[in-house]
């Protein structure tokens, strides 16, 4: 019976030995997902449009080195190459990749970070005049020739999720080139100059971003943060997100908001206050790729997402576009309104928005102000009679008319009363 026991006991701290050690597997496997910043795009959102997380011209990264249409870059890429060492943030840098092969550890793989690192910051360097190019005026790349062709396709296929290079590599070679180690606010700013010239600043003092993908999407949403509303729980569920003509029908006027946050939406005295967006040929992958990031990226948010359904529920015509180009919140590059239409209308396909976001309120405040019937017939009213002066002077003369009528009526009504009252 003894021996019993203590074959039972056995058994039982073997299993929980063996619990102890998933646990501390568990713990090690949750340690890595939280390095993951660069991802592969699952097959059920690139099937959506490939096109938008492909890149063309050059690849950064592993994910699509040696595609044979991006070949043609990599010997460019060498002659930028200095020696630098990042190999004691090689570990660092592996774990930034999901799912990177085993053929990509060890000595290739730093040599590929270093080597795609030295381009990108050759290339950021001379397209933006920091340093005199003394290139050969016929140089296919960093000439001023081959840069004014080139940096388009290489900006788009920086912000591709499959095509990022962890900015940390960026850190680690200007480090070794300056001797300096806090270069954090100098990188952020420098290839955010890249990818957007125009771009607002970004905030300083607030750490080094992942990727070029994130230094875009930080300064797209700079300013405070929304606080998310808290619906009570007996509040009913609001309808959707009317169109603009709707909401124009209703009354809402659109107005383009003081900056180009993508945060600065908000809804005050029947305006409806949006920032301005440029629609061009990238709009759509940027979007996309900015997307996919949030939704692969723990702990990333939600806010571009919500933006783009906002959006997306806004502008469904021709019509609603033209209505927001005329608050110049729209600008349109591409073309036709219908075809910017049709591009956010294909952007939310699939889209999953975190419960009780910050735009949450300024749906309900907007569905609120088009429940009520005077909102709706005041604005009828102006878009009838005051949409040109024309209109105006018409009513103006009508109601003159009826004026007068009235008047006329009253004095003939009372003279006649005044004549009977009369004595004989």
């Amino acid at each position: 019976m003894a021996s019993r026991r203590r074959i039972e006991e056995s058994a039982w701290v073997s299993e929980v030995e063996k619990a102890v050690r998933d646990e501390a597997a568990s713990a090690e496997e949750a340690a890595r997902w939280r390095r993951h910043s660069i991802y592969r795009v699952p097959a059920c959102i690139k099937d959506l449009n490939r096109k938008a997380y492909q890149p063309q011209v050059v690849s950064l990264g592993p994910f699509h080195h040696g595609e044979p249409q991006l070949l043609p870059m990599d010997a460019h890429k060498r002659r930028s190459l200095f020696a630098a060492a990042v190999g004691d943030a090689a570990e660092r840098l592996e774990g930034a990749y999901q799912g990177l092969g085993d053929e990509w550890r060890g000595e290739a793989f730093v040599e590929l970070m270093v080597t795609d690192g030295c381009f990108l910051l050759e290339v950021m360097r001379t397209a933006s005049g920091w340093e005199a190019n003394d290139y050969d005026a016929d140089d296919p790349v960093f000439s001023a020739h081959g840069l004014l062709y080139t940096v388009p396709y290489i900006r788009r296929d920086m912000l591709m999720i499959e095509n990022q290079l962890p900015l940390l590599v960026l850190d680690r070679l200007l480090a070794v080139e300056t001797g300096k180690t806090e270069n954090d606010d100098l990188i952020n700013r420098m290839v955010l100059r890249f990818l957007s010239p125009t771009a607002w600043p970004l905030a300083t003092g607030v750490g080094l971003a992942l990727h070029p993908l994130e230094v875009l999407r930080r300064s797209l949403l700079y300013g405070p943060t929304p606080a998310p509303h808290r619906a009570p729980l007996e509040s009913p569920p609001d309808d959707i997100i009317r169109s603009a003509e709707e909401l124009y029908d209703a009354g809402v006027r659109f107005k383009r908001s003081q900056t180009s946050s993508l945060l600065d939406i908000r809804f005050h005295g029947g305006t409806l206050h949006l920032p301005p967006i440029a629609v061009d040929d990238t709009t759509e992958s940027m979007l996309l790729n900015l997307m996919a990031f949030e939704r692969l990226h723990a702990g990333a948010g939600n806010d571009v997402t919500a933006y783009v359904f906002f959006m997306d529920s806004m502008v469904d015509s021709a019509r609603d576009v033209a209505l927001l180009a005329a608050g110049r919140i729209v600008q349109n590059t591409v073309g036709s309104d219908r075809a910017v239409a049709k591009l956010f209308n294909g952007l939310s396909r699939d889209v999953v928005l975190e419960p009780q976001g910050a735009l949450d309120e300024v749906h309900r405040r907007v569905n609120a102000y088009c429940r009520k019937p005077w909102n709706r017939w005041r604005a009828n009213l102006v878009h009838t009679y005051f949409r040109s002066p024309w209109s105006f002077l018409s009513l103006a003369a009508a109601v003159f008319l009826l004026v007068m009528t009235v008047m006329q009526t009253v004095y003939t009504v009372l003279q006649y009363y005044g004549d009977d009252s009369e004595p004989s």
